[in-house]
């Protein structure tokens, strides 16, 4: 049994690191990185999954981010601490804050990742949006909290602001 809870500040370097642990050193080199850089996340949207004990199990996190002039979420990192993987963790994070973004009225999502492995939870190779180099396109994937949200959506992604 998992308790999820929004990130309060006093969480942070927990989190990080969690995410440290859990990446590989040099992390905060990657592309996705400069999205984040002087931003925070979004309030409400960064979880905290602690067990029973109230030991940090996992952690998600999303970013403002803005496709062309058209707001969306970055979602990342998710983390699940190596003890606690394969006990459905990170899909319990994950489909949490998709429910949460769109009960505050977020319409799309991005993130860099495994086809593959977020395929489940609704996303898809997002054709025509552009990451920071380098990043493989391949692994740019998108999830609509609309339907249609990501419909002819186009161009480079860029940091904003939180809301």
């Amino acid at each position: 049994m998992f308790t999820l809870a929004a990130e309060k500040p006093d969480d942070w370097w927990e989190v990080e690191a969690l995410y440290d642990l859990c990446f590989a050193p040099g992390r905060e080199a990657l592309s996705s990185y400069r999205l984040r850089d002087g931003t925070d996340p979004v309030p409400g949207l960064s979880l905290t999954a602690r067990d029973e004990a109230g030991i940090l199990a996992g952690a998600i996190r999303f970013w403002p981010v803005e496709v062309g002039d058209v707001p969306a979420l970055l979602l990342g990192p998710v983390a699940v601490h190596p003890t606690r993987q394969g006990e459905g963790l990170g899909g319990l994070l994950i489909r949490e804050a998709l429910r949460l973004a769109a009960e505050k009225g977020w319409t799309r999502v991005l993130l860099v990742g495994d086809r593959p492995y977020y395929a489940r939870f609704g996303f898809d190779i997002l054709p025509g949006v552009i990451m920071p180099p380098p990043t493989n396109p391949q692994r740019v994937l998108g999830a609509e909290l609309v339907p249609g949200a990501w419909r002819g959506i186009t161009g480079e992604v860029r940091r904003i602001s939180a809301a």
